[in-house]
């Protein structure tokens, strides 16, 4: 059975403001909406997980996803949020960013379907490149007075903010821009709504005003809360910046533990959020988790459904052979059976050493390797000393003062793990 798109957004949490008449006008036929992306690199990031999850509910839904990557406005930047200009991209990067990012978006949306509601890409440069100026502010600029632009939130902001620095007449005219792809979607395309975050909801209903003065048209807004986690703080951050879909920015393993170390309150809103369990399950899990929640079911169950939909089955059991080296009884050959890169991302937090593999052609003396070689030990007193207490390991096995450290012991092509008691981890690269 197809589900109630506005409904399932509601009890999900992903409904903020609704423009009056949508709900209905969904029930009655099958609708286009679209979805705005920002192209100004080549991933996707969690942040933009919102918006592209709405998308597939309205297709789960029997209505038809439109992804509109904003390469037109790409090349101004959008004031909505913000206190400074985007940088602005060439058209080759443009159509690179935008061919990454429909392959990340295939596994979400089904655009290769002969159903009627088969998802579809489109990029605003196509329509807008060709525009003249003098065309644009002709046809488009004259139908929205400057009174009714000033009084939209995203630019008051950016007018009184005592930190912002202005704003250019460019991005001034970033509402009309966005107005006019609403116009365009909704006469080529029959697209009647447009969602997006709640800091878009002033920018999506000059689309609406414009298709109303301009093609005597009825159009749609929809809003999602922008989401935020419950300290306050920026979702979709680390320390090392945006987690990205795309495992060559941010690793499968990083990705599984960005979700698995969030908060009991933030697991039990993303996971209705980002994943596509049912509410029966959901509920389930909540109580489960209420029950338990240093087995963290919530959290586990949200890492596991994100990392499979973003990037697969085999990355998700790569990243919990991963978590478990870091936090399980794992073995040697456990450690084997990671490559390189993963187990260098895993312990990329830890102390590392460098030794050269000539040393290791006649078998390094393992207090020389621990106290000389690298300084996991302060003296050869403490090395000797933890080892007779069975407090050192290497590649997870406990050595003696009889072990040497030889070729047999790199693992990955090229590291040796080494454990000093419990938790203190190093990594030594062979070079």
């Amino acid at each position: 059975m197809k589900k109630n798109f506005v409904e399932e957004l509601r009890w999900r949490g992903m409904l903020h403001d609704i423009m009056p008449g949508t709900e209905e006008m969904l029930e009655k036929e099958m609708a286009s909406a679209y979805v705005g992306i920002d192209p100004t690199a080549d991933s996707l990031h969690i942040g933009h997980l919102v918006g592209v999850m709405m998308l597939k509910h309205f297709q789960r839904a029997g209505h038809r996803p439109l992804a509109l990557i904003g390469g037109a406005t790409g090349m101004i930047g959008d004031p909505s949020g913000k206190s400074k200009e985007r940088n602005l991209l060439t058209e080759e990067d443009l159509r690179h960013n935008q061919a990454s990012i429909q392959k990340q978006l295939e596994r979400f949306l089904d655009f290769t379907s002969d159903e009627p509601n088969a998802a579809k890409l489109v990029n605003n440069y196509d329509w807008m490149k060709n525009f003249s100026f003098l065309d644009f502010i002709r046809d488009i600029g004259k139908h929205l007075t400057v009174n009714y632009m000033m009084a939209k939130d995203s630019v008051k902001k950016r007018l009184t903010s005592e930190d912002a620095e202005g704003m250019s007449f460019t991005e001034f005219t970033y509402q009309l821009v966005q107005g006019y792809d609403f116009l365009h979607l909704y006469r080529e395309m029959n697209c009647k709504l447009q969602m997006g975050g709640s800091d878009q909801w002033g920018n999506i209903t000059t689309g609406t005003e414009l298709i109303r003065r301009k093609a005597q048209g009825t159009a749609f807004a929809l809003t999602c809360p922008l989401i935020t986690k419950a300290d306050g703080t920026k979702f979709g951050k680390t320390e090392e910046g945006n987690v990205w879909l795309d495992k060559k920015l941010t690793s499968p393993y990083k990705f599984y533990q960005f979700w698995l170390n969030t908060s009991d309150d933030d697991a039990e809103r993303y996971i209705k959020i980002f994943t596509m369990l049912d509410e029966n399950e959901i509920s389930s899990l909540v109580t489960a988790h209420k029950g338990a929640p240093h087995e963290r079911a919530l959290q586990k169950k949200l890492a596991e459904e994100m990392t499979t939909m973003v990037h697969s089955e085999e990355d998700l059991e790569n990243a919990l052979k991963a978590s478990e080296i870091l936090f399980g009884k794992a073995t040697e050959d456990s450690l084997r059976n990671i490559d390189g890169e993963t187990l260098a991302d895993i312990f990329s937090g830890v102390p590392q050493f460098e030794i050269t593999a000539a040393e290791l052609n006649d078998g390094l003396d393992i207090i020389a390797f621990g106290a000389q070689q690298t300084q996991i030990f302060s003296s050869n007193g403490e090395a000797r000393k933890m080892i007779q207490a069975n407090g050192f390991s290497i590649n997870k096995n406990k050595v003696t003062l009889e072990k040497k450290i030889t070729q047999d012991d790199v693992i990955s092509g090229q590291y040796i793990l080494a454990q000093k008691g419990k938790k203190n981890y190093f990594l030594i690269k062979v070079i």
